[in-house]
């Protein structure tokens, strides 16, 4: 490129609101880039959403945009192209003339102009964001970063002489340290083609001796030697190189100069990882769908995108897939800087289907295709594009899906590529020239995600499963007795009900398979999805176009039922149970030794589909306070320590087992390492221990030691932290564990304390004569309760509950943990945090909480469980009142099942003590009716 305009500024802007198509004079500027939205143009949106922020001056349709260019004499005659970056639909005008169109949602719209004289020019641009070729995915979404309307990116004239090099295309060669660079030389006449290269974003530097080489017209293809010390790329240095083309005449003038960035690397699949220039890594992977809140677009700066991935970075992650979209090239460039592998996706959550299957449309699926060689010619050079995927949850032809595959490998084999995310997932299957497989189970119940939804059951091992550290996924992968014979059948074939992105839909699942094992590296696919409550103090960070009318409108119905005051308290609570589902999910994909890595869903809240407030980040990557990036980086990590035990409860005197391992895929770690082990009690109790290991060189997986730990004699319930440290690194862990002391077997036995599981006559008599009285229905006798669940919700209650009813399978249970006043003297020999901790999963597991909205509002459960924002029901699970002359407390809990563990007896033994203290004088006042209301 010679020389370039840039066509920044005021723009002269008319919105076609009624199809009058082109009126002239325009009445409005914009500036741009930028969109509509932003500006604020067009007739405000009166509509609020309940289940995505609202975009305030939200427009559909086509958008006139004008300008006025001068060009200088120097440039005249000049090759000249107009370059949008990123924008919609667009038919552009030179002086009045029709050039072209362009449809690509993911890479610059650039437009051939004739010959520019000089002086001034008139460009007109349409941009139209209705009726594109396909859905448009997370690119077009209400529900990520909207179905904007104007043109966000770079905008130039960009100016060439009479020779150029067009399609330039980079492939490294780590084993001979050098480049290939294939492009076209578009002249008449051969010419001298300069290269050299020069390393630039790290202390170490590197250059390349410059190279001379004679080109013809055409395509042409050289190896450019870096030499043999060439700087390499990875995520733990991230060395980038700037190849400079200088193209000379015959006369030796320069008559065209381009620089592109590179990194010199192998990413390759590897049995069952991924290598980075020979060495394993682990993918530490966050899902994408460019949620920008203050623009409603995603960035095309550099310097944001590195801010952004930066923040990622500092929780441990290494890599990005983009759902159904693919991000600015300023992404990838903040990608290479930082050392991120990028997985862009087509935007396409849909079915592939066949000439002949009903609704097949042909032109869809070329547009698509299209948009992929577009993404990988556009941004293939760039070291952080490693991964390429076809889409989402894709269902139909899987013939037809891998020969997309096929044609995309043989066109560029830079990249390795997957069929899509979870494709057909009930039912998937690894094809034959995917390089790698992204999803969540291998057969319906061969599950290696650690949470479901509802309509997707069976529900994961975070769950449903008794706490522990025990899960990995090893046996899913790879199932015990393969290879001997042993395989299990699974039906296939026929109509299925499925989720169907946000809804309900019958698709034919294919013919009978039987189980099968992944012969590539296998990728977990959207892990976690743990609901927080809203942080009603987020409303005031929406100073752009996009408004949190939904979280308005969630705060007045907490308000509607009284509930308001405890809003905070909602978010913290859920937010410190989510933070624990997080961990115990993250470990089990790091305990899993055949897992290649995780892509998790998210690290951020996700602003639609119902409003999914998923992350420990907000939606503008913000920490909610629920945990630092240096606690995460426990437990998500190039190198993670991890202890596996059996459960967090023991009895005093009982010994503490656990196998301590290390996954390390941490660059330049020493030979050997040592473990500084620490178990400390409540009250001074401290055991110490050290153990040292080897690291043999390619060794990932460390088994380190055992522990065996005779756990202290305790007279009260204790909490009890394991730390692990591997000594001068930030490697480190930590475990809360609780202790109990000797408890009776039959803790309710206890004299003076009456227990009933119905309000009878008896019940009621000892109530009226000043008796207390401990009420526990049980669970299934209660119609007015919500069944008891330790784990928080999954995703967002709203969009799963309506899909669950659209498929007639139960509903989720939808509540979002513990709120606890861990002051009151009932949990005095139960003592607790205000949320959910795991001394609560046994007795959650068998309780149900009373929905209490019609009962008087000054009654305040002392236990209660978080509902979900649509339902905002006030819950009970432990609450007491003053009944007639005497006092109740009341618990719908199957005791007979709780009782059988160490942690449930203990919480019962607290309750007991309690009612015979002389603490127990409830400040309520109820009458038989109400608690009849309740437990009816």
């Amino acid at each position: 490129m010679l020389s370039k305009i840039s066509l920044e500024g005021e723009w002269k802007l008319q919105l076609e609101e009624k199809g009058q198509g082109l009126v002239l004079p325009f009445t409005d500027v914009i500036m741009l880039p930028g969109t509509t939205s932003f500006a604020r143009k067009g007739p405000k949106n009166e509509e609020i959403l309940v289940g995505a922020l609202t975009d305030e001056f939200r427009y559909e349709g086509p958008v006139w945009y004008s300008s006025e260019v001068v060009i200088p004499e120097e440039l005249t005659g000049k090759h000249c192209c107009l370059y949008l970056e990123r924008t919609r639909l667009t038919t552009l005008w030179l002086d009045g003339q029709e050039i072209g169109s362009r449809d690509s949602l993911n890479t610059p719209h650039v437009y051939e102009l004739p010959q520019l004289q000089p002086g001034s020019h008139t460009l007109t641009i349409r941009v139209d964001n209705t009726g594109y070729p396909t859905k448009g995915g997370h690119m077009t979404s209400p529900d990520t970063q909207t179905n904007w309307n104007g043109i966000t990116g770079r905008m130039e004239l960009q100016f060439y002489g009479e020779a150029r090099i067009s399609g330039i295309r980079l492939k490294t060669d780590l084993s001979a340290r050098s480049v290939q660079i294939s492009a076209t030389l578009e002249s008449m006449q051969g010419a001298t083609l300069a290269v050299s290269a020069n390393s630039f974003n790290s202390e170490i530097t590197h250059s390349a001796e410059e190279q001379e080489y004679i080109i013809a017209p055409g395509p042409f293809t050289i190896d450019y030697a870096l030499g043999p010390d060439a700087l390499l790329w990875s995520e733990f240095a991230p060395h980038l190189y700037t190849v400079s083309l200088v193209l000379k005449g015959s006369d030796g003038i320069t008559v065209d100069r381009q620089e592109v960035i590179f990194g010199l690397k192998s990413f390759r699949a590897e049995g069952d990882k991924f290598t980075i220039n020979g060495e394993k890594t682990f993918l530490r992977g966050k899902h994408d769908g460019l949620i920008f809140p203050l623009t409603g677009y995603a960035p095309t700066d550099v310097e944001e995108w590195v801010r952004i991935l930066g923040i990622s970075k500092s929780y441990g992650i290494n890599h990005y897939r983009f759902h159904t979209c693919c991000p600015p090239e300023a992404a990838f460039t903040a990608a290479d800087l930082l050392g991120i592998y990028m997985q862009p996706e087509l935007p396409f959550w849909g079915t592939i289907t066949v000439d002949t299957d009903e609704g097949h449309n042909q032109a869809e699926q070329d547009y698509l295709i299209s948009e992929g060689y577009a993404i990988l010619r556009e941004f293939g050079n760039h070291p952080s594009f490693v991964m390429m995927s076809l889409g989402n949850e894709l269902w139909g032809s899987k013939e037809r899906i891998d020969s997309f595959l096929a044609d995309y490998k043989a066109f560029d084999d830079r990249p390795l590529y997957t069929q899509g995310s979870n494709n057909h997932q009930w039912v998937p299957e690894v094809l034959e020239h995917d390089d790698f497989f992204s999803g969540v189970r291998f057969t319906r119940d061969r599950l290696f995600r650690g949470s479901y939804a509802m309509c997707d059951a069976p529900l994961g091992h975070v769950q449903t499963s008794l706490p522990s550290t025990m899960k990995d996924y090893d046996d899913q992968i790879v199932p015990p007795g393969f290879g001997n014979g042993e395989g299990v059948s699974v039906e296939a074939g026929g109509e299925i009900l499925i989720q169907y992105g946000t809804e309900a839909k019958a698709v034919q699942s294919g013919s009978e398979s039987g189980e099968w094992i992944p012969q590539v590296p296998v990728i977990s696919h959207e892990i976690g999805q743990y609901a927080t409550f809203p942080d009603f103090q987020e409303i005031g960070k929406y100073t752009g176009p996009l408004k949190a009318g939904n979280f308005v409108i969630f705060r007045e119905r907490l308000e509607s039922k009284g509930l308001g005051h405890l809003a905070d308290a909602y978010f913290k609570s859920s937010g410190q149970l989510a933070v624990a589902c997080y961990k115990e999910e993250l470990e089990a994909a790091f305990r899993s030794r055949r897992l290649a890595g995780f892509q998790l869903l998210d690290l951020q809240d996700f602003s639609g589909q119902g409003t999914a407030l998923v992350g420990v980040l907000d939606a503008f990557m913000d920490s909610k306070g629920l945990i630092s990036p240096e606690e995460w980086r426990t437990f998500c990590n190039d190198a993670v320590l991890l202890a596996r035990f059996p459960k967090y409860n023991y009895g005093a005197g009982e010994t503490f087992e656990a196998h301590v391992e290390l996954s390390c895929f941490r660059s330049g770690m020493p030979d050997a390492i040592e473990l500084h082990w620490e178990l400390a009690v409540e009250g001074g109790v401290r055991t110490t221990g050290s153990a040292g290991a080897f690291i043999p060189a390619g060794t990932h997986y460390i088994d380190i030691c055992d522990l065996a730990i005779e756990l202290p004699a305790v007279d009260r319930m204790s909490r009890t932290e394991l730390s692990l440290r591997v000594q001068g690194t930030d490697i480190r862990k930590s475990y809360d564990l609780w202790i109990y002391p000797e408890q009776s077997d039959n803790p309710l036995e206890v004299e003076g304390i009456h227990v009933f599981t119905e309000l009878s006559e008896e019940a009621v008599s000892l109530l009226e004569q000043g008796g207390n009285v401990l009420l526990m229905p049980e669970p299934e006798s209660v119609q007015n309760g919500i069944e008891g669940y330790y784990c928080t919700d999954f995703w967002c209650y709203p969009m799963f509950r309506s899909i669950s009813e659209s498929m007639n399978r139960p509903v989720p249970i939808g509540t979002m943990g513990l709120l606890i006043d861990n002051g009151h003297p009932v949990l005095r020999d139960f003592p607790s945090e205000a949320h959910s901790t795991y001394p609560w999963w046994t007795i959650a597991q068998h309780s149900k909480s009373l929905i209490m909205d019609e009962a008087d509002r000054s009654w305040n459960p002392i236990v209660q469980t978080i509902d979900n924002f649509e339902r905002n029901h006030k819950l009970s699970f432990l609450t007491e009142c003053s009944v007639g002359n005497g006092n109740l407390l009341l618990c719908v809990l199957d005791a007979a099942k709780v009782s059988r563990t160490t942690e449930g007896r203990q919480f019962l033994t607290s309750i007991a003590g309690y009612m015979n203290s002389a603490d127990f004088q409830p400040q309520y006042q109820a009458t038989i009716e109400e608690i009849q209301t309740l437990i009816r």
